[in-house]
């Protein structure tokens, strides 16, 4: 990880770590799967324009169809429709602590079922550093495990999983520009999603959503996607599926810091402990300090 792709991935934490209060006002008047299309067919709306001005539609390839499809499947109709089912229950500090489980699902896909990556001690102490730093600063959060259903829980964790499958399945992508990559899996979970919202979402209409609602599922889809993919695909290039996972570590801080920033919210000591070992994980798991330390 270059200090280049450490800037990016705070930058990504930040928009996702958005991502989850805006899903938590929309959900409560629009049906997550349609939810869930509305966020992405904003997105792909978004970047086919972006590539049109750019001229890179003709890196859509009609061969890549199938990739993009598994790919907007595995990141973005399966992760945000179990995301989005769990927080019509639980709250957004919950849901982010599970699905900051995303690296440690990553590490196994990638090093042990795929054997893409090498598995090493720095990294798997590094993400458990990581998953506990985020664990005390939302600790408030974590009597919901008890008292929230576990559906709730599961799914949220399944979204988890998912996004390790897909981070490690969109290697793949590394020759394509990251904006390319990131509009072909955006047009497979639209075409994906089309239909699901369809079913389930009968007798809702637009007009039931208010214009704050719609401003938040406008915010999921061109802040938290459009632009939050172009980032991510361009970390999955250049420093892979581990380290692009690191952001699920970042959005539960991140977005503590913008409610302290933006909203003054208070921060508690436990919160800026709980940050701390997040740090300290994050430092564990890029692994440079601890080379420096072991050939001084």
């Amino acid at each position: 990880m270059t200090l280049r792709n450490w800037l990016l991935l705070s930058v990504l934490g930040i928009l996702w770590g958005g991502s989850f209060l805006f899903a938590k006002v929309a959900v409560a008047e629009v049906p997550p799967f349609a939810l869930v299309f509305f966020r992405v067919s904003i997105a792909c709306t978004a970047l086919l324009l972006y590539l049109w001005h750019q001229r890179l539609l003709a890196r859509l390839e009609l061969r890549l169809a199938l990739p993009f499809l598994v790919m907007g499947l595995l990141n973005n109709a399966i992760p945000f429709s179990l995301l989005f089912l769990g927080q019509t229950v639980i709250g957004a500090g919950l849901a982010s602590i599970l699905n900051a489980t995303t690296p440690v699902f990553t590490v196994l896909v990638a090093s042990v079922l795929v054997k893409q990556e090498t598995l090493q001690a720095h990294r798997i102490a590094g993400v458990v550093l990581g998953i506990a730093g985020v664990a005390i600063m939302l600790s408030g959060s974590l009597s919901g495990l008890a008292t929230d259903p576990v559906w709730a829980q599961l799914c949220c964790l399944g979204a988890a999983f998912s996004y390790a499958c897909a981070a490690t399945f969109a290697r793949r992508f590394k020759s394509l520009p990251p904006q390319v990559s990131a509009t072909g899996q955006l047009i497979g979970s639209s075409a994906i999603m089309l239909p699901v919202a369809m079913l389930t979402s009968a007798g809702w209409t637009p007009a039931d959503a208010g214009p704050v609602v719609w401003m938040n599922v406008a915010a999921l889809g061109l802040i938290a996607t459009a632009i939050a993919y172009l980032i991510y695909f361009r970390i999955l290039a250049e420093a892979g599926a581990t380290n692009a996972s690191l952001v699920t570590l970042l959005v539960p801080a991140s977005a503590l810091l913008l409610g302290w920033l933006v909203l003054g919210e208070e921060l508690d000591t436990i919160q800026l402990a709980g940050f701390a070992v997040l740090l300290v994980g994050l430092v564990v798991l890029d692994g440079r300090i601890l080379r420096r330390r072991a050939r001084d």
